[in-house]
């Protein structure tokens, strides 16, 4: 037996069903979803714009105080990246655009609960101890062909008691209305994370008119010779770990948009007749659709699996890696192929599967923005 295979056999065994709480907990938010969250949609992505009841009703499943310390406000329960990943997914099956805005916050209070010291908890969890949305981000994408997550280029130089940074930031969700940022930069001592407010001098934010995820509200953050005290960098920050639970959050929010996708196509291609039979009769069709729920499956397990180790303290990088890299490819073509099964009707916007198609295709693009 070699060591992979003996590693392989060393693994706990991985159990699917969900606890009693885990369970409720997708009841309520699946209902808000179906009710109040995918009907919106559309209106959402013509408007370019994340509707505030919307943004509130999520920040009122509370997903963010879970983990926070009942001291600071919070829930104090144990931190469980695989309770959040289900969220994501079934958030990403309503509207994967108005998810990633509504989970900003999450990502950056997860941040602060893994990263930041004890002083610094108590300085900033507080503020979200909110049931209404705190707009905030973790920034660490760059406008490069070549970005590398594990090497921003956005700089971070010490002055006396200070940091200046440099550099800028894109695809933030919320640019405009986030009131904190946790901006990833590189110091003399490696990759650190800043907290950075709002109206810092010498940042400044523009929307971008991205193809999808519009109603997320994304956009890049320019900073130039931004002054942040040393205090607001976290003092015990791991890259690779932020790296690879924010890769679980957004995989998790592809899976559920390529849900809807899977959940658009099965009745249309039952109903729409062609050639006097309903074209779920053609086997081109049907071996597509089978397809898509063939490799929907394959992304969950894996995302799942993923989440389910880190919950546990296991080693799980090299699985959300695995877990990122099937979401990236097989979601576009996921999307892809929904746009197919409707033919000409499936690239107007009379259904959403453009939109599914346009929000899909920025997830190669995404870098840290929900970190489970």
């Amino acid at each position: 037996m070699d060591d992979t295979q003996g590693a392989a056999l060393a693994d706990p065994p991985l159990d699917l069903r969900l606890t009693e709480e885990q369970r409720i907990s997708r009841e309520g938010m699946r209902r808000f979803v179906a009710r109040d969250l995918a009907p919106l949609a559309r209106s959402a992505d013509e408007a370019g714009t994340a509707q505030a009841a919307v943004l509130d009703a999520v920040a009122g499943f509370g997903l963010p105080l879970m983990s926070m310390p009942e001291a600071l406000g919070g829930a104090g329960l144990p931190r469980s990246p695989l309770g959040n990943v289900l969220a994501c997914e079934d958030l990403g099956q309503g509207d994967m655009s108005q998810a990633l805005a509504a989970l900003q916050p999450l990502g950056l209070v997860n941040a602060l609960i893994d990263f930041a010291s004890d002083a610094q908890q108590e300085a900033w969890l507080p503020r979200f101890a909110s049931e209404t949305l705190v707009p905030a981000a973790v920034a660490l994408g760059e406008p490069r062909a070549t970005f590398d997550p594990g090497a921003p280029a956005t700089t971070a130089r010490r002055q006396g008691e200070d940091y200046l940074l440099n550099g800028e930031k894109s695809l933030i969700p919320l640019v405009e209305r986030c009131e904190l940022f946790l901006v990833i930069a590189v110091a003399e001592d490696g990759p650190a994370a800043f907290l950075v407010e709002a109206d810092r001098a010498g940042m400044s934010r523009q929307r971008r008119d991205y193809m999808g995820l519009r109603a997320a509200e994304p956009g890049s953050l320019i900073l130039e010779d931004v002054t942040v005290p040393a205090g607001h960098r976290l003092e015990h920050f791991d890259l690779t770990r932020l790296v690879a639970l924010a890769r679980l959050g957004q995989a998790a929010l592809a899976v559920g948009c390529c849900q809807a996708v899977l959940e658009q196509c099965v009745p249309y291609a039952l109903e729409r007749k062609a050639f006097g039979e309903p074209i779920a009769q053609r086997q081109s069709v049907a071996f597509m659709i089978a397809n898509m729920g063939i490799e929907i499956e394959g992304m969950r397990l894996l995302v799942w699996r993923a989440a389910s180790r880190a919950e546990q303290g296991l080693s799980f990088h090299r699985q959300a890696y695995l877990a990122a890299l099937q979401a990236t490819e097989k979601a576009m073509e996921i999307g892809t192929n929904g746009v197919q099964v409707f033919g000409g009707a499936g690239f107007v916007r009379d259904y959403p599967l453009e939109m599914y198609y346009r929000n899909l295709r920025g997830l190669s693009a995404l870098h840290g923005a929900v970190m489970v």
